[in-house]
């Protein structure tokens, strides 16, 4: 039985910082100097890892890492500000990446590799870089070797075979400061393998699969997914299309409480203009 661990992306990053940046810069000279506080006062969350990195053509500049378990509409928006607040907290250049580890369930989506905006003639724009798992070959992680992959090796380019994941699995257990990794190894298994099959592989009781933060973070996802579909069919028999056009604002909503507050007021209220205040 593996040990319970809240396995961090931070975590999952600094086994191997050097080996993970010089592969989401496809800088091979770059070195990690030091892993930093990326909490901005400014805004109410954390981004995922803030690497201070060096290489001897650009000198010190900072590697910015955002995880996500699936691509949402508003990333584009949110690298800009990131890459901004972290150039403005430690006033130095910024390379963002954009980390998405599933492939959107509702089919291919078309995921921007930059931020762009126009407002009464003045421009914005912030590049970054983006790496989708599921495109990524999964002998990478074995052979470069990016450890920090390993647990991600199921649902890797080729790695949703049973004898692959097998051998994710020998690395992680033969190694002590690895092998609390195979819980996260073992989630990803099963969105591409059979449970019973997983629970083979792994040797253990599958419900452990419910400490991961990822399998939590899936349960939200669906509770998110099952309320908005909720309001959409409340809005349509109360407003009709007219309550609909009230939907693109709404999906931006990510906290549960307040989409479900949304949802009891659809209901309540006597106008769309009522509901348009408390969104």
């Amino acid at each position: 039985m593996p040990k319970s661990a809240d396995i961090s992306t931070k975590k999952l990053i600094s086994l191997a910082p050097d080996n993970w940046i010089k592969w989401v810069t496809q800088l091979p000279d770059i070195t990690a100097q030091e892993v930093l506080n990326s909490e901005f006062q400014w805004i109410s969350r954390e981004s995922d890892v803030l690497i201070r990195a060096e290489s001897p053509q650009y000198g010190q500049f900072l590697v910015l890492n955002e995880l996500q378990l699936r691509y949402k509409p508003e990333m584009p928006k949110r690298m800009r500000a990131y890459a901004a607040l972290a150039e403005e907290k430690f006033d130095l250049p910024t390379y963002p990446v954009l980390i998405n580890i599933l492939k959107d369930k509702e089919g291919d989506i078309e995921i921007p590799t930059r931020y762009e905006s126009e407002f009464a003639g003045l421009q914005a724009r912030q590049d970054y870089r983006v790496i989708n798992l599921w495109e990524v070959d999964v002998e990478i992680a074995f052979q470069q070797p990016v450890l920090s992959l390993l647990p991600f090796v199921p649902i890797l380019k080729g790695g949703a075979q049973e004898n692959t994941i097998q051998q994710a699995l020998q690395i992680l257990r033969a190694d002590e400061q690895l092998n609390q990794l195979e819980t996260v190894l073992a989630f990803f298994a099963s969105f591409v393998l059979d449970s019973a099959l997983v629970q083979q592989i792994m040797r253990w009781d599958m419900a452990v699969l419910s400490e991961s933060p990822w399998y939590q973070q899936i349960l939200r996802e669906g509770e998110r997914r099952g309320i908005m579909s909720g309001i959409e069919l409340d809005l349509e028999l109360k407003f009709g299309t007219e309550g609909l056009q009230l939907l693109p604002e709404i999906s931006q909503i990510s906290d549960l409480e307040r989409l479900n507050t949304i949802q009891r007021a659809v209901k309540t209220v006597d106008s769309i203009e009522q509901l348009r205040q408390l969104i």
